[in-house]
């Protein structure tokens, strides 16, 4: 590493948590909890908001909603609206245990040598700000709620797309104690790292069992790490 880093920049699904348990549990999760939230809370309020947040021709009946959610999911389309509703679905599982994040072994170890060594820990994950919080303090790590040792969250909402330099400029001038030579991101993408890159970070890409696989060239051109236990 050329520097010790400052700050850790984090991204969630095949970095901290491997990705099937975002594509295997917890969007199908969302899709089994919207088919029975759209019967019990399509008029109220507080379903209402994200409901009301979908394109109108997608929001006119339960039927068309589910039908647009079930297509965006399918396809892995990231978008701002279909994240929050998540977000709001998945409260209800992680609350009564029956979600919780499988976070890799070496996450939370490092997560607290990084608190005791004074580095800042802040998470950017497509996935809406809600979501984050949910997960991290919903884990099977030791302690499970791993919240107090985060401090920030971003999503393409509050900084923009992953893989647009300029989200990796707006992060760090929001922590501007520290310059972005200062900050490490760590991410299964290899456009996010390269993005990060540009903006002036250091970024390692992260290999995890069920990651795509990845170039002799990607290798070459960044470093690359099986855990966090190598940092």
């Amino acid at each position: 590493m050329a520097a010790s880093p400052k700050v850790v920049l984090l991204d969630i699904e095949g970095t901290v948590c491997p990705i099937s348990f975002v594509k295997d549990v917890l969007f199908p999760y969302a899709l089994e909890a919207l088919s029975r939230t759209v019967q019990t809370q399509w008029d109220e309020p507080k379903f209402a908001k994200y409901r009301d947040a979908f394109p109108a021709e997608h929001a006119v009946s339960q039927s068309a909603l589910l039908e647009h959610v079930k297509d965006l999911i399918r396809r892995d389309v990231k978008i701002s609206y279909l994240k929050s509703l998540q977000g709001y679905l998945w409260e209800t599982g992680y609350h009564t245990g029956e979600l919780k994040a499988p976070l890799f072994p070496d996450v939370a170890p490092k997560f607290s040598a990084w608190t005791k060594d004074g580095v800042r820990i802040i998470i950017y994950s497509s996935g809406s700000v809600a979501a984050q919080k949910l997960l991290f303090a919903h884990t099977n790590g030791d302690p499970s709620d791993l919240m107090p040792v985060i401090t920030d969250y971003f999503d393409t909402v509050n900084a923009g797309p992953k893989t647009e330099s300029s989200s990796y400029g707006k992060i760090a001038s929001s922590h501007a104690d520290h310059p972005a030579h200062e900050w490490l991101f760590l991410s299964d993408n290899v456009k996010e790292v390269e993005a990060a890159k540009q903006a002036g970070m250091q970024s390692f890409i992260v290999e995890r069992p069920g990651n795509a696989d990845l170039s002799e060239e990607t290798r070459k051109q960044h470093k690359v790490i099986k855990s966090f236990e190598e940092l």
